[in-house]
């Protein structure tokens, strides 16, 4: 009887087999997270900490917030009809096939100009890391930036070759476990104070120039596009079907969650070692050699890896964007072992290499492509309204009231950021 009891003890997994456990049941959300979170959103969520404190809380938190409502709505319309974005779009809507390739050419032209800066940042986090231990480097090395870009995109691509949902999965979640571990204790070395936080939740926009700016780049990092449209797929891929309804309710929740409380440790990190002191910055690796004073080396090593991870966390799941959207396009089936699968995959690794071989400073551009995103953004809100609406298509799990007001208004919203964002472009190049 015993030696049943020490069996059954010895049979169950450790703690950290537990969480790991826990975080795969998350599953899809990961990827949510791979497409929102770069270090694109690092630097736009530091950036606004070190120019406006906590201020632009509220952006986020309403960013999150209607993030969690269209993946619940693109997340059920999955489970229920067993229908993906684009091929929905193509198949239900007057004027179907142009609809679904707008979408589909908007969000993977998107993503492909942010690869590039994603890899260009991602490897000069890399050197600079390095460098924060080896001073006598030079600061700039373009070689070896190169170099470095060259070997995560083979490393990347060699994942890819691998075709399998569940590897992928396995991938997004230790990159975005490591990102958000990395943030959130940054964030409690140099915590704000409550105060920063209450005060960040109440709407104003800063009267400064760029500010507009940074609104928009908000919500194109948070309600990003690819989140929404690829989260179907993933979802087929995860092999979820109406019995899972709940547990795709649940994924959702937790995705948002995960994305306001990594983004937030950023913006917070940054307001409570630089707001307070004074200091700006106009990229994350200005921040990595600005907290050294304040947070001590090997807490700005802890920041640096949290930058690297939110960079590959990112660059994997928009190397397969392309062949995902275009065999939804096709045939509404996830294909991840396919010739074309590899062949734009490779493409989108040839890409993501523009800005390490030009050696150009990816920062503004980054930003600007976050902003592009927005606008793509109110057709896809419009277009689960639409199908989630149909009583053919949904029958009882019809969008109710409370789902109808939350995508309604993230339409609205939507619909105010683009706007918001004509005027920051303008601004920004003076037209």
């Amino acid at each position: 009887m015993s030696n049943n009891k020490d069996s059954k003890i010895t049979a169950r997994p450790t703690w950290l087999k537990r969480i790991w456990l826990t975080l795969l049941m998350v599953g899809p959300g990961f990827f949510c997270i791979g497409y929102t979170i770069g270090t694109g959103s690092v630097t736009s969520m530091a950036k606004a900490g070190s120019q406006y404190g906590m201020q632009l809380l509220w952006v986020l938190a309403l960013s999150c917030l209607f993030a969690w409502v269209l993946m619940e709505a693109y997340g059920r319309y999955a489970i229920i009809t067993g229908e993906t974005t684009i091929h929905s779009f193509k198949t239900k809507f007057i004027f179907g096939k142009f609809i679904a390739l707008v979408a589909m050419i908007g969000v993977i032209m998107g993503q492909w100009f942010c690869l590039s800066g994603l890899v260009g940042l991602s490897a000069n986090a890399m050197y600079e890391g390095v460098r924060l231990f080896i001073p006598g480097l030079n600061p700039q090395n373009y070689w070896a930036v190169l170099g470095i870009a060259i070997f995560i995109l083979v490393i990347m691509y060699g994942f890819v070759l691998v075709g399998r949902y569940s590897f992928f999965e396995k991938i997004l979640v230790f990159f975005v476990s490591l990102l958000g571990l990395s943030f959130i204790v940054s964030m409690f070395i140099v915590i704000p104070s409550p105060k920063d936080f209450v005060t960040g939740l109440l709407p104003s926009i800063p009267k400064v120039p760029g500010a507009r700016l940074m609104v928009a780049a908000f919500v194109g990092t948070t309600m990003a596009a690819p989140t929404f449209v690829v989260r179907p797929l993933l979802l087929k891929g995860k092999g979820w079907t109406i019995k899972d309804i709940k547990k795709q309710s649940r994924d959702s929740l937790m995705a948002a969650l995960l994305m306001f409380i990594i983004s937030g440790s950023i913006m917070a990190a940054a307001t409570g070692a630089l707001f307070h002191h004074g200091l700006t910055i106009t990229k994350v690796l200005d921040m990595v050699y600005t907290l050294e004073p304040v947070m001590g080396k090997f807490a700005v090593a802890l920041f640096l890896i949290g930058v690297i991870s939110a960079g590959l966390s990112s660059v994997f799941p928009i190397i397969i964007v392309a062949p995902l959207l275009i065999a939804d396009y096709r045939k509404g089936k996830l294909e991840t072992k396919s010739k074309l699968f590899r062949v734009l995959a490779a493409v989108a690794c040839l890409m993501g290499l523009m800005v390490p071989i030009l050696g150009a400073n990816p920062i503004l551009a980054q930003i600007a492509t976050q902003v592009s995103q927005v606008f793509i953004l109110p057709l896809v809100i419009a277009g689960i309204l639409w199908l989630v609406n149909q009583k053919t298509l949904m029958g009882e799990h019809k969008a109710g009231p409370v789902l109808n007001i939350g995508m309604f208004t993230a339409l609205v919203f939507s619909c105010f950021i683009s706007f918001t964002a004509v005027l920051a472009l303008i601004e920004l190049f003076g037209v």
